[in-house]
């Protein structure tokens, strides 16, 4: 039985002291390798199933920790490492030698509101297209994305279809090519929707980027809000330096 208590103990929370024995168990076990139940864990430690559940849940949080209703808790794989440059979702996957696949939940033209518009450089209501879809990567859902187009694309649905990628269309088929973006990030928890869309927990962490993409004349050709689950995505942005 293993002896949580140290003199750092005294000020540091049980499930902290828990949460570090356990990712030394997992060290070096394979991804998918089950670990030991929580009543198993609260045993070995000595502590209880409250203080296991909060460890086991931050590291679930954190990706270090996988778990699935009524098959256990397992190793992780490690987190998908998405460079944000001026390549697509699709590019980045594949670079890093990842299956990319979408699911398209809406496409449509819609009248733009307040804030679309006055981020695409539009007056309100003027139209935009619309692309809702879920991104996957080795077929497990791993993002929500929301992204608006101004104006509206002809036969728009069957040619992405063909593409695949969002930027491979719009610079193949319709010549509108991505000069610069800029993305902000920022953090949030998953709500009913998120649960229901990416199969993830109710407060799972989320990564929320906003994505305004310009052309070379430096006009605004995409606005996009992608909420990609924080327990499987890590992000990379690599600068050249100026000559």
């Amino acid at each position: 039985m293993s002896n949580m208590s140290t003199d750092v103990g005294a000020a540091t929370p049980k499930y902290y002291l828990l949460k570090t024995e356990v990712l030394g168990l997992i060290a070096g076990l394979q991804p998918g390798t089950l670990i030991p139940t929580e009543r198993a864990l609260a045993e070995q430690y000595a502590t209880s199933r409250t203080t296991v559940r909060q460890a086991i849940s931050e590291l679930v949080a954190e990706g270090k920790l996988g778990r699935i209703q009524g098959h256990g808790t397992f190793v992780a794989p490690p987190k998908v490492t998405h460079v944000r440059q001026l390549t697509s979702f699709s590019d980045d996957a594949r670079n890093q030698g990842l299956r990319p696949d979408s699911r398209v939940l809406a496409l449509d033209a819609v009248k733009s509101d307040a804030d679309v518009a006055a981020h695409l450089g539009l007056d309100q209501g003027d139209p935009v297209t619309r692309l809702e879809r879920i991104r996957l990567i080795d077929g497990e859902p791993l993002a929500h994305e929301m992204a608006w187009l101004p104006g509206k694309l002809p036969r728009f649905k069957s040619n992405l279809a063909k593409a695949g990628s969002l930027y491979a269309v719009l610079a193949d088929v319709y010549g509108i090519h991505i000069a610069d973006v800029e993305d902000t990030v920022e953090t949030a928890l998953a709500g009913p929707a998120d649960v229901r869309l990416l199969g993830i927990e109710m407060g799972a962490p989320l990564l929320v980027v906003h994505r305004l993409a310009r052309d070379a004349a430096g006009a605004p050709v995409e606005w996009t809000r992608s909420a990609f689950r924080g327990d499987r995505f890590r992000f990379v942005s690599r600068v050249k330096s100026g000559a």
